[in-house]
């Protein structure tokens, strides 16, 4: 990958349940947006009214037939397409994976985005049909961390695999009263509390602060209990980052 500081950079994160995209010329980004994969067929038409970029770089955990319309759109565009993997260490971040190219792209797109944001330790947390919860140290050394149903996921799966629960349509309660909002309120204190469990991995640490990015984010949010930033697509800041290399 070759870019000037200033050439604008296409970042694209094939997500579970969408695909995310951003144009990003270095200062900021120029355009972004969003699309289920039902609509993958107009991604070059909502591409070619976007700031035209030098080249894309893009992340992919929805499987080959996502990954295939990507590439076509692109190249009916004229626009050179880079496919990231994660590496052992990159723009400052060193992936301690047992196995380090088994870590999800996506979630090593948005580690580099944590650190190009905040450059101290950091708990790094991206909701959405998963919910990755993953600690970066002070020395960028990216230590490890979980994956768990997100927020939707758990309500649906009590829904389908119990004889007398519904799909719950609830609110959050400090003491639920009803079999609705019992349920929502259960899965939304999973999600904070695995959350700050993990933050006491980085408590201790300078100027440690728990970015928290993703569609299902908003829902625990205001329920988490440490120093935290509520950041929109750090798998997208990641990726914008990787494409300056």
């Amino acid at each position: 990958m070759n870019s000037t500081m200033n050439a604008p950079i296409l970042a694209i994160d094939c997500g579970n349940t969408r695909l995310k995209w951003g144009v990003h010329d270095g200062a900021g980004w120029l355009a972004q947006g969003a699309l289920n994969y039902a609509e993958l067929p107009q991604l070059a038409q909502r591409l070619a009214s976007a700031p035209r970029p030098a080249q894309a770089v893009a992340c992919n955990v929805a499987g080959a037939q996502a990954g295939e319309a990507v590439g076509a759109a692109l190249d009916a565009l004229g626009i050179p397409l880079h496919w990231v993997k994660s590496l052992a260490s990159q723009d400052g971040v060193r992936n301690l994976y047992a196995a380090p190219e088994q870590l999800g792209a996506d979630r090593w797109a948005a580690l580099i985005g944590a650190r190009a944001l905040h450059g101290r330790a950091c708990l790094v947390v991206c909701a959405g049909t998963a919910t990755t919860v993953d600690v970066l140290d002070a020395e960028g050394n990216f230590r490890g961390g979980l994956i768990l149903p997100g927020v939707t996921l758990m309500r649906d799966a009590l829904a389908a695999n119990t004889a007398q629960l519904p799909l719950a349509e609830g609110r959050f309660a400090d003491l639920p009263r009803n079999t609705m909002d019992a349920i929502v309120s259960g899965c939304l204190h999973a999600q904070a509390g695995a959350v700050e469990r993990m933050f006491a991995q980085v408590a201790a640490e300078a100027d440690a602060v728990c970015l928290v990015s993703g569609g299902a984010a908003d829902a625990f949010f205001d329920l988490l209990r440490v120093p935290k930033r509520r950041v929109d697509n750090l798998a997208l800041e990641g990726l914008a980052r990787m494409g300056r290399k």
